[in-house]
């Protein structure tokens, strides 16, 4: 049931049910810290383990036994004592660690002494011509629908993109008895010569397996089209065929009701972002990462990130990140002492390494390519506003410098998403036109609230000087 946290104050405050959250949860209160666990969704598990406690998907094949282990984390946090706060949006954070919160209750300023943030991870923007169209959409999207409410298209479908999830999905789908007409692989064939190096311990890793499983299930039920370097949707208000190259051929056009898009995932780094951490550009991911530690401490006291929020490594190194970031928080609050919380933390450290080997060469062969990272004419880049990669474009041209201006210009950003869907689009399309790296750019400044509140909401929080400030954003 959703409601609002019972206290004013918490010892820890972890924002985020996915696998960092739960398991930072679930340490955290074992160690007598008193916690809160905040979460948007209304049952626990993240986007990875989304509805894990109540999917209507009993068919355990379906999903597949990853999907299952995130029942297990779900169980050892409802049983930790820690407290749990579903449908529960948070929407500022300032530096003294009040958090602004709202859900259908209303708006709330609650406190911590320590923050952990858990948010996950995003899809990775796909500007294609045409993906605003009705019958485009992500595959984590259908993963959603699968997993919450157990629907399934029955139409004729197309997958694009790169990465795993694109091939997780095709085969759920498949188990689903759901007919896929093609999956269209946009993965550099270049990406090859940089990933192959680190072959070696990706085959060593418990990726391998399971990966190359997928992909021999998927290959033997649905025809794949590799090489794909450019895409567009197209249709008269909905969408009718997919168009594609290979390489610099021709171009094909495929009938289609249904298109799922995929190149995937990045940190979810909005929030961190507004409260002031450090981020750093890693050009192996292609996006902004928080700065942390070993231990998950960001650049802003009291601050942790744990789990894909802080990079992409996966679900199950998410897990771990997690309670090392519950470790150090129990440090930094008195419960344990350096030497115990160093002892405690060498199981993880040890199933991290094990969870994180591999992890190069996906991201290395996964890396999807500039020409469908950074769109051209009239592309939408920002889907809020409007906004067109031909407009961007002659902004740029005009001296634009970065990011923020562009806001200030264009609304770019400035929509229900803050900018969770164009960010790095124009982020990218500024450093390529202005021959800087992203990093140079930079990224959007957040300001709250980061998430959608109404003034109705607003109107709900008591008149204190801390109210004041968290509205204002000081």
């Amino acid at each position: 049931m959703i409601g609002m946290p019972k206290e004013e104050a918490y010892d820890v405050a972890v924002i985020g049910a996915g696998p960092a959250g739960l398991a930072a949860a679930t340490l955290a209160a074992c160690y007598g810290l008193a916690t809160v666990l905040l979460d948007e969704q209304p049952t626990p598990g993240g986007q990875v383990y989304r509805a894990v406690t109540k999917t209507p998907v009993q068919e355990r094949t379906v999903l597949g036994s990853d999907y299952w282990r995130g029942s297990d984390l779900a169980d050892a946090f409802h049983i930790s004592g820690a407290e749990y706060a579903p449908g529960t949006a948070v929407w500022n954070i300032t530096p003294d660690r009040e958090i602004g919160i709202s859900n259908s209750a209303g708006a709330r300023l609650i406190s911590a002494r320590h923050i952990i943030l858990a948010t996950g991870a995003l899809e990775r923007p796909f500007p294609i011509p045409g993906w605003t169209l009705p019958g485009v959409m992500t595959c984590g999207a259908m993963q959603i629908l699968m997993k919450t409410s157990g629907l399934v298209p029955d139409c004729r479908i197309v997958l694009a993109g790169t990465g795993p999830l694109l091939w997780l999905l095709a085969a759920q789908l498949l188990r689903a008895k759901v007919k896929i007409e093609t999956v269209l692989d946009t993965t550099p064939r270049r990406n090859w010569r940089a990933a192959l190096p680190h072959l070696p311990a990706f085959l060593l890793s418990s990726y391998a397996p399971k990966g190359l499983a997928l992909m021999r299930e998927v290959k033997r039920q649905v025809r794949v089209i590799s090489g794909v370097t450019a895409l567009a949707a197209d249709g008269d208000g909905r969408l009718e065929m997919i168009r594609y190259r290979r390489g610099g051929g021709s171009e094909t056009a495929i009938p289609t009701d249904l298109l799922m898009l995929h190149q995937g995932v990045t940190p979810n780094v909005n929030l961190a972002n507004a409260i002031g951490c450090e981020h750093n550009w890693n050009p192996v991911q292609h996006c902004f990462v928080p700065a942390t530690d070993q231990w998950g401490m960001s650049t802003v006291p009291g601050i942790s990130i744990a789990g894909d929020g802080a990079g992409i490594r996966g679900a199950v190194a998410a897990e771990h990140r997690g309670r090392l970031a519950a470790l150090e928080a129990a440090r930094l609050l008195g419960r344990i002492d350096q030497v115990a919380r160093d002892r405690a933390a060498v199981p993880y450290r040890a199933a991290l390494n094990r969870a994180d080997r591999g992890r190069h060469f996906i991201d290395l062969l996964y890396r999807p390519s500039a020409a469908l990272r950074v769109p051209t004419g009239e592309t939408i880049v920002c889907r809020c506003e409007e906004v067109t990669a031909r407009q961007v474009e002659e902004v740029i041209a005009r001296g634009c410098p970065g990011p923020n201006q562009l806001k200030a210009l264009l609304r770019c950003g400035m929509g229900p998403c803050q900018g969770r869907l164009c960010g790095l689009t124009v982020t990218e399309m500024i450093a390529k036109a202005r021959a800087q790296s992203p990093a140079e750019i930079g990224h959007y400044r957040q300001r709250p609230p980061v998430k959608p509140i109404t003034v109705a909401e607003l109107a709900t929080l008591p008149q204190t000087e801390a109210a004041q400030k968290a509205v204002a954003g000081d």
